[in-house]
């Protein structure tokens, strides 16, 4: 049965990721999914609880891929920092490019359903505590201040990328700058 459940909200994170909030239905997701009409409605008893359940999910995912990313990285310097930044980008925009659109997609709904900012916001702050650490392991002299303009800038160069995608994206040199100025 949870099996059934996170098959249903892996393919609610396509369908959103993948088609925009407003082709989120529930016949989308049970189409996506492959399960009978009215599975999803089953679990989730109105979009408002469909919503929810995919913010909690998302959070589980990208949480375990953040920290499977992560793990292997510990920036020394201004080289290894924007490498590890571009890395991640290109991972968000590449494979997790379904994902990435449905978290900004929940990002865009939050205005009006103020109880999304409370699990987007934990899952932001958790981000932002490793670019902090690795601004300070930088030298950086405002590690909290570095790190929240690196997460910022990395938003913006990933929400870029996926509404204006570029054949040929190379964040690796912007980052390389970036870093080096902020950090400098």
């Amino acid at each position: 049965m949870a099996r059934r459940r996170e098959q249903v909200l892996d393919a609610a994170i396509e369908v959103l990721g993948g088609e925009g909030s407003r082709r989120l239905t529930y016949q989308a997701v049970d189409g996506a999914a492959g399960v009978p009409t009215g599975t999803t409605s089953n679990y989730f008893r109105n979009r408002a609880a469909l919503i929810e359940g995919i913010v909690a999910h998302l959070q589980v995912l990208e949480r375990r891929d953040w920290e499977a990313f992560t793990a292997g990285v510990a920036p020394a310097g201004h080289p290894e920092l924007a490498a590890a930044l571009a890395a991640f980008v290109r991972h968000a925009v590449g494979p997790a490019r379904v994902r990435t659109a449905a978290r900004f997609a929940l990002f865009l709904e939050s205005p009006g359903r103020p109880e999304l900012r409370a699990p987007l916001g934990r899952g932001r702050q958790a981000v932002l505590e490793w670019s902090t650490e690795w601004a300070r392991h930088c030298g950086s002299a405002a590690p909290e201040r570095h790190g929240r303009l690196l997460l910022d800038y990395v938003d913006g160069v990933v929400l870029r990328q996926l509404a204006f995608p570029e054949g040929a994206f190379a964040p690796e040199e912007e980052i390389r700058e970036l870093v080096g100025r902020l950090l400098g």
